[in-house]
């Protein structure tokens, strides 16, 4: 009797390795099967378990032997048009995932299909016929423009590279251009230094457009601008949008600019998408917690209504060391048992509505 006591209160031993060795197996299987998928012939843009790591510690004979996972398993996709803003913490790989996407980075795994085209193995020259198609705008606009170049010879410069007028045609292309961006003609011979931030920014937004491109990254173009100065540059962009049928990927941490200017949404954790959706399911009904959580900590403008917040305890993991089972349980205020040891599976759990958690399976 006294052993049957000793045995009830034993604690079951979670046998983790054989159900993570199963779940891996499962997974690359998934893997195989959406990468010998055909193309979506409605995307401009379809993104497939992308991966990018970043090497930390190598042997001398180059083996790479401690790794920073910085995208791991992200897919989406994206149509003519349509605007998908990307949301998350700072550090949670935003920012990587739309320059992989450029192959700014070269990805590690997965798959990047641009209008029709697999473009994840292109080397730099087979690149260059895409480069015209596909821009970024970057989140700092005097770092990303060249101190010594006139907005005339900084906008002129893509177009002539690129072939898309002729060279006599070159400088009314730019104004009309500088005009669509609000720039007045007179700043052609002006330098970066003699303008204000929403200034720049507007100049690096008609750069970006000065090649007629069809797929845009907007890496936080409006995180080091003054409130009212956001606003303009915001509908600035859905007015060019709605003028050139252009593709967003809009990366930010501002919910309530990605609530105005986005068609879907993505919600990023330690690398991993935790949450997609369009914009109506991901704010109408969050289903991960850290998406329930994230949106709590808007500041709500009515004061009549009172809104719980959900706090998280402790700090994000590094993604040098990132904990095993779902990336998010060390902070989760749900976390069960299983969690700590089983990655969660990817999955559609309404149409168009992804998400990644235990607790939805178990409903």
């Amino acid at each position: 009797m006294a052993d049957e006591k000793v045995l009830e209160n034993v604690t079951p031993v979670y046998d983790d390795e054989a159900l993570a060795a199963e779940y891996l197996e499962k997974r690359q299987q998934k893997i195989e099967e959406d990468f010998k998928k055909p193309f979506d012939p409605d995307c401009i843009l379809e993104v497939r378990h992308l991966r990018k790591c970043f090497p930390l510690k190598k042997t001398i004979t180059g083996k790479v032997t401690k790794e920073l996972v910085a995208v791991d398993d992200v897919s989406f996709k994206l149509k003519a048009g349509e605007t998908l803003g990307i949301v998350g913490e700072s550090g949670c790989g935003k920012t990587t995932t739309g320059r992989a996407v450029l192959k700014l980075h070269q990805p590690t795994a997965g798959q990047i299909i641009f209008n029709g085209q697999d473009i994840t193995n292109f080397d730099s020259k087979q690149m260059r016929s895409s480069r015209k198609e596909m821009q970024i705008i970057f989140q700092d606009p005097y770092s990303s423009l060249p101190p010594r170049s006139t907005v005339g010879g900084i906008l002129s410069e893509p177009v002539e590279v690129h072939n898309i007028v002729p060279k006599d045609q070159v400088k009314d292309y730019v104004l009309d251009l500088m005009d669509k961006c609000g720039l007045r003609d007179y700043y052609y011979e002006r330098y970066p230094h003699e303008f204000s931030g929403g200034q720049r920014q507007r100049i690096c937004i008609a750069r970006a457009l000065s090649v007629n491109p069809k797929l845009v990254i907007c890496d936080e173009p409006v995180s080091a601008l003054d409130v009212s100065i956001q606003a303009q540059i915001i509908n600035l962009l859905k007015k060019l949008q709605r003028e050139m049928n252009l593709a967003y990927v809009f990366i930010s941490h501002d919910l309530s600019v990605v609530k105005f200017i986005s068609d879907k949404i993505g919600v990023m954790y330690l690398g991993s998408m935790m949450e997609f959706g369009s914009k109506e399911d991901i704010f109408k009904n969050p289903l991960h917690p850290y998406t329930k959580a994230l949106f709590s900590a808007v500041p709500n403008p009515d004061p009549t209504q009172k809104t719980e917040r959900i706090k998280l305890e402790g700090d994000i993991p590094s993604p040098a060391n990132p904990p095993k089972g779902c990336r998010f349980h060390t902070r989760c205020p749900y976390a069960k048992e299983v969690c700590k040891h089983i990655t969660p599976e990817y999955r559609e759990y309404e149409p168009g509505h992804f998400a990644a958690c235990h607790l939805l399976n178990e409903e």
